[in-house]
């Protein structure tokens, strides 16, 4: 399976929020965490991130359909952010996150350091993360009665 990044422009934005709702939307469903979830963005949330010049929006292409997105945020001292990261429903559990995160990782050979937060309770993105080499920093944050936020690390 062909898995690759494309930077991501202004007028991929509206595609790239489609697929984001569409990824996020059973988490917000399932959780209730309106404040935080990705699926409760606007459409002007993504043209922020694909904008930013302190960070960039990254197009997960398989087989040249786009499937998912991925965000890198670069902090002082070369250290780098991934969120939000998601892929199509139908597309998940084949391996594409973890060769995204691979490709993205390889795109900032400077980096020092990659850190990112995940759904306590989403068990099967904890395993990933941790499969990839990240370590839960013991950093947690509760969002309500139903989610909490760990935060992860990757030490270079």
């Amino acid at each position: 399976m062909d898995v690759r990044l494309e930077k991501a422009t202004n007028s991929d934005a509206e595609a790239i929020f489609d697929i984001q709702v569409n990824a996020f939307i059973s988490l917000l469903e399932k959780y209730k965490d309106y404040q935080t979830n990705p699926a409760n963005e606007t459409i002007n949330r993504v043209i922020v991130r694909i904008s930013n010049p302190h960070g960039g929006f990254f197009k997960i292409l398989v087989e040249n359909r786009l499937v998912g997105a991925i965000c890198v945020l670069w902090k002082v001292d070369e250290q780098f952010w991934i969120s939000p990261m998601f892929i199509l429903p139908e597309y998940q559990g084949k391996g594409i996150a973890q060769r995204a995160i691979t490709l993205v990782e390889k795109l900032f050979p400077q980096a020092v350091s990659w850190e990112l937060t995940t759904i306590l309770e989403e068990e099967r993105n904890c395993y990933l993360y941790e499969k990839m080499g990240y370590i839960k920093t013991g950093i947690k944050k509760v969002l309500n009665e139903n989610t909490t936020l760990i935060f992860y690390k990757k030490e270079i």
